[in-house]
């Protein structure tokens, strides 16, 4: 097994079926944010170890694939309390970008992302809030997957925000994303052919030039430029759709662990501090107003995603940032991030990136978006698409 970092406990072997089970002779590592029987989570910070009971019980998701006889080896890195996209911990280290070693892995899902990449494991679960599923897979090269919110229990998950909070999961084809979804997600319409493909154009105008020149080419050949439509979804170039997003995701931080970072006062990276520090400022009354924006966005995309289309997008604006970026260009990216991965949270519809572009030798992902409920819809698309073009890595 290949660790480059991945992994904060690894060399585990556990199972509790032997035979049968749709996922058998496959190997799983899961975030450290997932309860597992009489283990202690991190959420990738010392103090939140050192203040938290071991779990009493596999959390659901996990149960489920050990019930399909999959085999957990470890758990892996997160940011600290999930709250970052960049991958880096400063208390159990940075995973080592296997495809980039001198790139960020992307966070708070890094170590699944990376165990994933490296071929450490089969799949893995990470959990994605502002992207921490699709920022890490497109960093890595490899296939990732948000659920429609709530499609999957988040019971005994460590949460970051409720309210956006997903479990999602990591496979190097497209063909295993869609067998461990059929494990986990409940039964859905499915829908082979999406006649339709959206490409907002503020999207287009939001990454690098040369990413959306590979992205618009590259979506071409995977769909059929018949199906392209070119779209808005944002008045404001997705500002609002970040604002929006960040209002009530930060809001929530605060309500969540605002207690127990003042009670414990836990050491945390300068980053992660000044953004708990932030999110300790937002006032409730700013909430209803960004409720009623989040409503208005989710009706219009439930909208425009009717069955038979999908939206199209970069899943990053730009390739993996160096690790050594300046701290303000890093935060710049990270902006611009939002503004990409907010569209899913906001309107709580699946996003799956796959791992079709490379620029200049660094992987990008394409994502599609699809509507709410339409998860097993999305899965098959991919796997048929992975089919026809030998995509699998």
């Amino acid at each position: 097994m290949q660790h480059s970092g991945a992994f904060v406990e690894s060399g585990w072997d556990l199972t509790e079926h032997s035979q049968g089970g749709s996922l058998r002779n496959l190997r799983f590592a899961v975030k450290d944010v997932f309860h597992i029987r009489d283990h202690y989570a991190s959420a990738g910070n010392p103090d939140w170890l050192a203040t938290h009971e071991a779990a009493g019980a596999h959390a659901p998701v996990v149960q489920k694939l050990l019930n399909e006889a999959a085999t957990l080896v470890g758990v892996t890195v997160t940011d600290e309390l999930m709250f970052s996209l960049n991958g880096v911990n400063v208390h159990y280290g940075t995973p080592v970008n296997p495809v980039a070693n001198d790139r960020i892995p992307g966070g708070s899902s890094s170590g699944s992302a990376v165990a994933v990449a490296n071929g450490s494991v089969d799949f893995a679960l990470g959990t994605d809030t502002a992207g921490s599923v699709r920022i890490p897979a497109s960093y890595c090269g490899v296939y990732g997957f948000r659920p429609t919110h709530n499609a999957i229990s988040l019971e005994g998950v460590i949460p970051l925000a409720s309210r956006f909070d997903t479990v999602g999961w990591f496979a190097r084809s497209a063909s295993l994303l869609e067998n461990v979804g059929a494990a986990l997600l409940p039964e859905q319409e499915k829908t082979m052919t999406f006649a339709t493909v959206y490409v907002p154009e503020e999207v287009l105008e939001l990454v690098q030039p040369h990413i959306a020149k590979r992205f618009l080419t590259e979506l071409k050949t995977l769909v059929g430029e018949e199906k392209l439509v070119y779209t808005s979804i944002s008045e404001d170039k997705l500002d609002t759709y970040m604002d929006t997003f960040r209002t009530l995701q930060g809001y929530q931080i605060w309500q969540t662990h605002g207690e127990w970072i003042e009670s414990n006062k836990p050491t945390f990276a300068d980053d992660i501090a000044a953004r708990f520090q932030w999110t300790s400022t937002l006032p409730a009354d700013g909430q209803e107003q960004a409720e009623g924006t989040a409503n208005a966005i989710k009706e219009k995309m439930a909208d425009l995603l009717k069955e038979g289309c999908l939206l199209a997008i970069p899943t990053s604006p730009d390739v993996a940032p160096h690790i050594r970026t300046d701290a303000a260009l890093l935060e710049t990216h990270r902006t611009n991030t939002f503004k990409l991965t907010a569209i899913s949270g906001l309107t709580e519809t699946p996003q799956l990136t796959l791992p079709l572009m490379d620029v200049e030798g660094l992987p990008i992902g394409l994502s599609l978006i699809a509507g709410k409920h339409m998860d097993r819809a999305l899965l098959q698309f991919a796997r048929q698409v992975e089919e026809t073009f030998a995509l699998s890595l």
